[in-house]
């Protein structure tokens, strides 16, 4: 190579790491211009202490959330008290999530990975075909704070998940983008598994806790159907008025069910189908409480109604035989336990105003008729 020859090699070396530079550093000024840097928080400027309003809505519902004297409802079930910690958690991940890719790409794309706008309308008949979740922040003046668009979840392979649901891979992520930021699109490493445009996933799940039963009555159309009871918390359980064997499994799987009741969700104007002709199921506790409930067949599950009535007992009555040294002690766990059992109540009659969806399967094993609850004669021997 001569002189001249080695001349113009570095020259075109020059001109070509310059013009490598030039594009290296317009692609910095797009990136810094898209606001979506790859580890800076998705919302840096939301301060949670400002968000007293919480709307997701999807393409067939809606969920709006409100705060108010530092608690949080849930305005589509008639302000039902919403999970508070389901909503901090919510709010904590949204202001710490991070951009792990950002890239623009074309309005005509967005429907690919679920990121059109939802109706503003949310439900039946409204398209569904590209469209997300929007999360709307707002403030307690009803002024939006933060939008996002939650689109497709990102699935990333798992060889060594064995599970049918993992073929195509687990959740690992979630395509996410500004509401009106244009076509700016993120994917952050949270897939936000649990926001949801259901109003009633929203709810807060207290409901209320009939313990230490001892009388459970089943009667409808006005009659009793079945009663039973025990003289001991930790008796045998025997028909009231006699009349056949009691079968021990059937009793303890009614009064378990009782006692572990859930619900789905909230009703309001409540119209079930036997309005008219309820189940009433009345359970007496050995804390002189009474807890009475209408349940009513409707289209899914059924209804549920309750009424919380009765004092505790304001004072210990003492063993037989009880020792000096051991009443002191006792007499401090009685009150204690009384107070947790007065704050209880208080907190379930608060409930009592409202109806419940409770699924059919949870309320099977009260609904029995009273032949179900009569054990099998043994086979003579």
């Amino acid at each position: 190579m001569n002189r001249r020859q080695f001349l113009l090699l570095v020259v075109t070396l020059i001109v070509l790491g310059g013009a490598g530079a030039a594009l290296f550093w317009q692609d910095i000024a797009a990136y810094r211009a898209s606001g979506a840097k790859i580890g800076a928080r998705l919302l840096p400027d939301v301060k949670l202490s400002e968000v007293a309003q919480l709307v997701v809505r999807d393409a067939k519902s809606q969920a709006t959330l409100l705060r108010k004297d530092n608690a949080w409802g849930v305005q589509e079930r008639g302000a039902y008290p919403a999970s508070v910690q389901q909503i901090s958690e919510l709010l904590i991940k949204l202001a710490e999530l991070k951009v792990v890719q950002s890239e623009t790409i074309g309005a005509s794309l967005l429907p690919r990975v679920d990121l059109l706008e939802p109706a503003k309308s949310a439900g039946p008949g409204k398209p569904t075909e590209g469209s997300g979740t929007l999360v709307e922040l707002k403030d307690a003046s009803g002024k939006v704070l933060a939008g996002l668009i939650l689109g497709k979840v990102v699935l990333k392979k798992d060889p060594g998940n064995p599970l049918p649901n993992a073929q195509d891979g687990v959740p690992a992520g979630r395509y996410i983008r500004n509401a009106g930021a244009g076509e700016t699109v993120a994917v952050v490493s949270d897939p936000l598994s649990n926001v949801s445009a259901d109003p009633g996933k929203w709810l807060a799940r207290d409901y209320f806790k009939a313990d230490r039963i001892k009388a459970l009555a089943v009667s409808g159309a006005g009659e009793m159907q079945w009663k039973i009871a025990r003289s001991e918390e930790w008796g045998q359980w025997k028909f009231a008025a006699g009349g056949g064997d009691l079968d021990a499994s059937a009793a303890v799987g009614a009064v378990n069910a009782l006692g572990n009741l859930a619900f789905a969700d909230v009703v309001i104007d409540a119209k079930p189908q036997d309005a008219d002709k309820p189940v009433t199921v009345t359970a007496e506790t050995f804390d002189n409480l009474v807890y009475t409930l209408k349940i009513a067949k409707a289209k899914t599950g059924y209804q549920v109604s309750f009424a919380l009535s009765g004092e505790p007992p304001v004072q210990r009555v003492p063993e037989k035989g009880e020792k000096p040294q051991d009443k002191e002690k006792r007499d401090k766990d009685f009150a204690e336990n009384r107070k947790k059992l007065e704050a209880r109540i208080a907190q379930e009659k608060a409930l009592g105003k409202w109806t419940y969806v409770v699924e059919a399967k949870a309320l099977a094993p009260l609904l029995r008729e009273r032949t179900q609850l009569v054990a099998a004669k043994r086979p003579a021997r």
